[in-house]
């Protein structure tokens, strides 16, 4: 059997797991201890990331003609793949917050929604909150007027209603007529 033939199952892999993939990060992963690893993959499938190792040639032909191909000049010294098809920030997110406890972690480099970014690029983007954190914060904003307006609403009831504020009005207002 071929050498080729070997290798094409390799790259049908990664090719089908990017294929859908919202973001791809690479990650050199030298020094990190087999308990650090082990703990960085389970934080990584905790948050939906698919988190591989493979050989730069075949990323680097997995990666030809897809959104991904940037990540190409990245691909030097071992190299491992994060990858998510649901939330486009979480493998930067996980990796920069397992980076600070492991200083051997480093992000390479990375591509989210189709644009490349550098280790610095990255940085900024796995300060962005996840989509559930954005959708929770947005349903936090609008429910606050509507939550002021109840209050509101509930203490004229709570004075008599609207019939009682009306009548205390024009009281308020014959005095000042005189």
């Amino acid at each position: 059997m071929a050498k080729v033939e070997l290798k094409q199952p390799v790259v049908e892999e990664i090719s089908a797991g990017i294929k859908d993939a919202q973001s791809v990060v690479l990650v050199d992963y030298r020094g990190l201890t087999v308990e650090q690893d082990t703990q960085l993959r389970k934080s990584l499938r905790e948050a939906g990331v698919t988190y591989k190792v493979y050989k730069n040639t075949m990323m680097n032909f997995a990666f030809k003609g897809t959104q991904f191909e940037g990540l190409s000049e990245y691909l030097e010294g071992p190299s491992a793949m994060a990858y998510s098809t649901e939330d486009a920030t979480a493998p930067a997110r996980v990796l920069a917050q397992f980076a600070k406890t492991a200083d051997k972690l480093e992000i390479k480099a990375g591509v989210v929604e189709g644009t490349v970014y550098d280790a610095k690029g990255m940085a900024a983007i796995a300060n962005i909150p996840s989509r559930d954190v954005l959708i929770s914060k947005l349903l936090g904003s609008l429910q606050s007027p509507i939550t002021n307006f109840a209050r509101v609403m509930n203490q004229l009831a709570e004075k008599g209603g609207a019939a009682a504020c009306e009548a205390a009005a024009p009281a308020e207002e014959a005095p000042a007529a005189e």
